[in-house]
This record gives C-alpha cells, sequence and structure tokens, in this order.
C-alpha cells in the first residue's frame, strides 16, 4: 500500500480485527472472520458494517428544490420531509456521473450520499451546477460517521438501544433517533437486500475516532444476542450482488444510462427539465442495443468481471460484476448483453477461462425473496 490512503474514523478497528484492503482510495477491511461467514450472518440474523468511506453532501437554501430538479432525473418537490429517494447524477448524453441516495430532511435541506471513489468529482459537480442558484452547499464526509445495520434482526438489535419505534420508518424513509448516548439520523436503506439501517452519526471529525469506536461498540453489544458479525467490503460486494444491485464503476459509469441499466421507471419524463433529459428521451424512443441482465450459472464455476457472454453464434455481452454466492454456492454475475437477448430465461454461455459455461438470465434479486431479503415472509 505505497500510495496515501484515507482512513475512517474505524481504521484502528479494522487492523486490529480484519484484513485490510484498498477501496476507492481507503484503508478499509476486506473481512474479518471470513466473507462467507459475514455474508451469511446479514442473511440469516445481523451484521455492521463501516460505511463511513461514502460521499455526504448537504445541499440547502432558497433554491435548493431548483437546484436539485435541475441535477437529478427522478422529481424532488414532491418528497416529504424525511423521505429518501434513490436517484442518478447524468450527464448531457444521459450517463450516470454516479448513483446516490437523496434524503429532505427539511423543507429546504437535503442530504445526498453517494459512492466513495466519487467524493470529489461528485461534489465539485453539484458546487459547479449550484453556482448560480441561492444555496449552499456543504461536503460533510469526513463529519459523519456512517454505519450500516443490515439483516432480519437489525431492527431488533437496534430496537434495545431505543425507546422510539424504529419499526415505524418506512423503507426508504428517515428519522432522528436516540441510540444510547448518540443521537443519530436513522435511515430504512442499505446494500445488502436484507431489511435495516443506515446510520448517521454527525459533528464527528476525524479526530473523534474514540467516540465513533463507542458507537460501534453499542451496537455490537446489543447484537451479541443475535450472534451480529462486523461485516466488510467482502461481505458487502457479494450481498449487494446477490440482491441484484449495482455497484458504481463496474455495472454504471459514465457511458451507460439509466435506461440501459432497467431504471427507467425512476426517470421522471414528465419534468420540465433535467441535465441528461434530451439524451434519454431519444433512447426511450429509438430504443437502445444494450441491456444490463442478471447471470447464474447452471454449472460449476465462479463467474467474474470481464468475462464474455455467448450465444450460439458469438458474443453478445460481458460480465460487470461477478462472484461466488455464499448462499446459494453458485457463480452470480450481472453484465450488458445486445438487448434481444435480456429476457428473464434466456440461455447463454459464460467463457470462463477457456471454457464455455452454461447459465441463464434471471430476475434479480437471485435468492428466493420468500425466505431472504427485506420482503421476507416474516
Amino acid at each position: 500500500m505505497g500510495k496515501l490512503l484515507k482512513r475512517t474514523h474505524l481504521y484502528n478497528f479494522h487492523k486490529s480485527n480484519g484484513q485490510l484492503t484498498e477501496f476507492a482510495g481507503f484503508e478499509h477491511a476486506l473481512f474479518y472472520e471470513g466473507i462467507a461467514e459475514e455474508h451469511l450472518a446479514v442473511r440469516n440474523s445481523v451484521g455492521v458494517f463501516d460505511v463511513t468511506h461514502m460521499g455526504r453532501t448537504i445541499v440547502e437554501g432558497e433554491d435548493s428544490i431548483t437546484l436539485l430538479e435541475k441535477l437529478l432525473p427522478r422529481k424532488v418537490s414532491n418528497m416529504s420531509n424525511l423521505q429518501g429517494r434513490y436517484a442518478f447524477f447524468l450527464n448531457e448524453n444521459g450517463g450516470i456521473i454516479d448513483d446516490l441516495t437523496l434524503f429532505r430532511l427539511e423543507e429546504k435541506k437535503f442530504l445526498l450520499v453517494y459512492n466513495a471513489g466519487n467524493r470529489e468529482k461528485d461534489f465539485n459537480w453539484i458546487k459547479d451546477n449550484a453556482s448560480n442558484y441561492n444555496v449552499k452547499v456543504y461536503d460533510v464526509s469526513d463529519e459523519v460517521v456512517m454505519l450500516a445495520v443490515q439483516g432480519p434482526n437489525a431492527i431488533k438489535t437496534l430496537q434495545k438501544l431505543s425507546d422510539k419505534d424504529l419499526s415505524k420508518i418506512k423503507r426508504y424513509w428517515c428519522d432522528w433517533v436516540r441510540l444510547g448516548e448518540f443521537d443519530v439520523l436513522a435511515s430504512r436503506t442499505g446494500y445488502t437486500g436484507e431489511d435495516g439501517f443506515e446510520l448517521y452519526l454527525w459533528n464527528t471529525p476525524l479526530q473523534m475516532s474514540k467516540r465513533a469506536e463507542r458507537f460501534l461498540s453499542l451496537i455490537l453489544d446489543a447484537g451479541r444476542e443475535y450472534n451480529i458479525k462486523p461485516c466488510g467490503l467482502g461481505a458487502r460486494d457479494t450481498l449487494r450482488l446477490e440482491a441484484g444491485m449495482c455497484l458504481y464503476g463496474h455495472d454504471l459509469d459514465e457511458s451507460i444510462s439509466p435506461i440501459e441499466a432497467g431504471f427507467e421507471t425512476l426517470i421522471d419524463f414528465d419534468k420540465p427539465d433535467f441535465i441528461g433529459k434530451s439524451a434519454l428521451l431519444e433512447q426511450r424512443e429509438k430504443g437502445v442495443s444494450r441491456k444490463r441482465v442478471c447471470v447464474k450459472l447452471l454449472e460449476r464455476g465462479v463467474l467474474r468481471e470481464g468475462c464474455e457472454l455467448y450465444d450460439g453464434n458469438g458474443v453478445i455481452g460481458k460480465l460487470t460484476s461477478g462472484t461466488f454466492s455464499p448462499l446459494l454456492n453458485i457463480g452470480i454475475g450481472m453484465g450488458y448483453v445486445l438487448k434481444e437477448f435480456s429476457e428473464v430465461g434466456t440461455k447463454l454461455n459464460v467463457k470462463i477461462r477457456e471454457r464455455l459455461v452454461k447459465a441463464e438470465v434471471v430476475n434479480p434479486p437471485f435468492y428466493d425473496t420468500n425466505i431472504y431479503g427485506h420482503k421476507r415472509i416474516k
């Protein structure tokens, strides 16, 4: 690790308990006990992730809604206070600058949460576009500790620490709650497919690492009866892929549009204007040549980013993400294929090393939603 890497407030915990790796310019834990063990803890009970490395910006002021309506293809003005939405920053060609979650904290105050690798790019893009608007834009990434508590026992774990009924916070909404000694913003969101919360501990600059460690210890202690595990970046990746969720820089980038990626329903075309609208209107009218798909192996093997996808006549696409599912014990992946091969049930082949392996296009998530995930039958 020759170059200077950033660290979150919980670096000492990661170093003492985990196997370190580099991700998005950060030195972070790849795993603690093991990727499979952490993955299964989240699917079957509860796990906690340090996601402080993500970017966080506040946009507030008289023109905050007008600015965000321009920046995002989703409607902002009809959001209620404390409501959240998944959205995108787009370039003029309709390509995805980043995917993000937007929260309306107050009437004219919003929190935008985006990918760690795009911290500077996104903040500068917001700032550059805000120059003619009556708004204040603050990068609060280094002032906030962010933990994700995920799994079927996530709410039970956190409820032990709070007087507020956490089950009343709806999915993709947030609220201010007290957990032990800490006042946090809790959003019922995550990147695993499971139920749970992402917790924002404010007013915690990097030098206040002890406060962050106390916060993490509080959650680990509360979850002990459910065998809570600290989870690293490895399990975060296998869980999100199993849930069919995209990773920016792999499954999404500036050359890919939300229509190609399968997010057309998250574009509000009836908005007067937003950056990238005319390009997306043209794509909607003329159609696109490629679509994002989820692919499951029908034989043994491990899928990896870059694997080419074939039909009987040749290459039809390639994988942008791939892994071995610790839950399903099969190879799973995500990628882009020519549109005519994107229907669920389409059989295709994946080239793994020099071998063609049988696979099938499936509907995400990869797991049975009656048994796993936030829609599971309790």
